[in-house]
Order: C-alpha cells, then structure tokens, then sequence
C-alpha cells in the first residue's frame, strides 16, 4: 500500500533505489544538536543505498552573524546549488530522511519545496524504519552524487517565512504564533542550548513530539487535525507563525500541518531565526510561563 504524500513507506522507497526502473534522490539528513558530527557518523556507519549526507549547520543553513538564530537560512540561489551538487533534479522524486521522527529531514523538506521542487518525500520512521524492514544497507562514505538540475524558483516572498519585526507586528494585530518546543522550554523552566529562557510573547505552544507516536511518525492525520485546530483555536491554519528553537523543529510543524491537509499556497509561514535569534536581540519581549 503507498503511503499518502509527503511520506514515503520504506517497502515503496525500496522500489526505487539506484539501479532501478525509476530511481529517486535520496537525502540523509541525521543529526543531534549537542553533538554535530554524530548524525554524519551514523551516516557512515550505515545508510539507505544511494543516499547523500546533508548537514544542517553546513548544508541547510548558513554561518550566522551576530543576532541572528543559529540556523539562518542560505540565499535561496545558494541552497538550490547545494542541493543540486546532492544530486536533486526537478525530473526526479527527492525523498529526504533522518533516523525516525522528520524533526531535520523536515528542513529539508520545507527547504526544497519554497525552493520550488515539484515532488518531495519524507521517509516515514526514517533510517530506523528502513533498518527495521531488514532492507538492505550501505556503509562508508559515498562517492560524490552526479549534479542535478535544480535552480530556485522565483518567489518574491522569500522562503514563505517571516522576520521577527513582522511576526511581532502581526501578533499585535491577533495573528497566531505556533511555539514547537517543548513544553518545558516554551515555559522557560529548561533551556539547555539558547542563552534566555522563555518565549514570545503571545505565542501558543504545540510541541512537535505531541504530534508523534511511538515510531516517530506522525499521528494520523484526522487526530493531528484535531491538535492543530485545538491549539489555533478559531485561527486559519493558513494564518499562523511557526517557531521554534532555530528554524528546524518549525518545519516538522509544517509537515504536520501537511500531512493533515492544512498547510496552503500561503501558510502557514516560518519564522525561521526562531526563538534563538528572539532571545539575542535585547530590544525583544520575553514571556515565561506555561501555555494558557
């Protein structure tokens, strides 16, 4: 049975592995945030055949300035570049994975469809379902991918995002913020990586990992529907502001506003310097607390 889009099953990901009649582009994008190198360790140590590593502070983001989060975006130009010398092609499905719960391959998901890419994957349960399926598995490092044919689509808003002076403004006129963190972050009790805890103020909570079950997919799309809409309460899901720690875990928001059929051609909208950028710039409020 096919997995509805954006997911891919790992049976149906199998049918298209190098080699085959219709073979896909493959994009392993592990990571750990306190441990930078692991995810490309586990890379090596084993992988879906075919697949290219990206790294999120090397390959998804940019070297940030004083001020901004710590994943600033790249220029559109320049991320559409690094993609296609992984081997991304507008001819070709992209499926793009992490080691089970979408939390980075959503980063590169968002990345790749505001990019304009017409079909883009996610591997649902990632390396950890591939692994469980007993498919077969690649180790070491891969020999660069033959470049596709990827260029940025034009987009005169950017990557569908929104600044924090934009974000503030519309939060003023009774826009919804979405905050993915967790709760205990959101609420400032724990911050272990950012230097201010807390949040914006005025913003909701609905952490990622409430979203997830057990395998670390998403929940079905009827329940995430329900949580969503919860959370939004009366907001358009079009309408709303997603952030999080740095711009990566607002993404997975977005492909959980996907997969339950709630994300439009307008939002809703990334605030991709997120709590991290927020939080180093004096002039900004912050909110402690739980979420109401």
């Amino acid at each position: 049975m096919t997995t509805p889009a954006p997911w891919v099953s790992p049976a149906e990901l199998a049918n298209h592995l190098p080699g085959s009649e219709a073979p896909w582009c493959l994009l392993d994008t592990r990571f750990d945030l306190l441990d930078p190198s692991a995810g490309e360790r586990s890379f090596v140590a084993g992988h879906v055949p075919g697949a290219q590593y990206l790294h999120l502070d090397h390959d998804l983001a940019r070297e940030r300035t004083a001020g901004e989060g710590r994943h600033p975006l790249p220029a559109r130009e320049v991320a559409a570049a690094r993609f296609a010398a992984a081997g991304v092609d507008t001819r070709q499905t992209v499926v793009v994975m992490d080691a089970a719960n979408a939390l980075f391959a959503a980063r590169a998901w968002w990345m790749l469809r505001e990019l304009g890419h017409p079909a883009v994957r996610v591997l649902a349960g990632g390396y950890a379902a591939w692994q469980a399926a007993g498919l077969p598995i690649a180790t070491g490092t891969p020999a660069g991918a033959v470049p596709g044919r990827f260029v940025a689509a034009a987009a005169p808003s950017g990557f569908g995002t929104v600044d924090a002076d934009l974000l503030w403004d519309e939060l003023q006129r009774g826009a919804c913020a979405l905050d993915a963190r967790a709760a205990d972050r959101y609420a400032g009790l724990n911050e272990p990586i950012d230097p201010v805890a807390g949040h914006i103020p005025g913003a909701r909570n609905l952490p990622y990992g409430s979203l997830l079950q057990a395998d670390g997919t998403l929940l079905p799309a009827a329940l995430l529907r329900d949580k969503i809409a919860a959370v939004l309460a009366g907001t358009l899901p079009g309408n709303a502001l997603l952030y999080c720690g740095s711009g990566v875990t607002a993404c997975a928001l977005h492909l959980a506003f996907t997969t339950a059929n709630l994300a439009g051609a307008n939002g809703p909208r990334v605030y991709p310097g997120s709590w991290s950028e927020w939080c180093r710039q004096p002039e900004r409020p912050v909110a402690k607390g739980p979420a109401p």
